[in-house]
């Protein structure tokens, strides 16, 4: 059975920092492309940051320079380092893990940035 489980989400004020995991289990997880997406109150579901396999990394325009994305293999654990936070990224943060035509995704973990 796989699971994507995350957590590390919270309330914090704007210009603070997070850190979200993402800890998979079921999976070759170090096969596994893993993302991280968020979704808004009544807005589409979209991709902030990215890691390849091999490491390799990409990021939204909106997040770049302040969030980063890097896994652990050994721990099959993905995380999402999220600095100088504004309050446009509220949302609900979703890890999703992708190889070939496998793709699953986790249950989401709120953040809300507000003073």
């Amino acid at each position: 059975q796989v699971q994507l489980v995350e957590s590390g989400g919270g309330l914090v004020q704007p210009g603070g920092s997070l850190r979200l995991s993402c800890a998979a289990s079921g999976i070759m997880f170090s096969n596994y492309a893993m993302a991280w997406y968020r979704q808004a109150p009544e807005k589409q579901r979209w991709l902030v940051a990215f890691i390849s396999s091999g490491g390799s990394t990409n990021y939204a325009d909106s997040v770049k320079g302040r969030f980063t994305i890097s896994r652990d293999n050994a721990k099959n654990t993905v995380y999402l380092q999220m600095n100088n936070l504004k309050t446009e990224d509220t949302a609900v943060y979703y890890c999703a893990a992708r190889f070939r035509s496998l793709e699953y995704w986790g249950q989401g973990t709120q953040v809300t940035v507000s003073s």
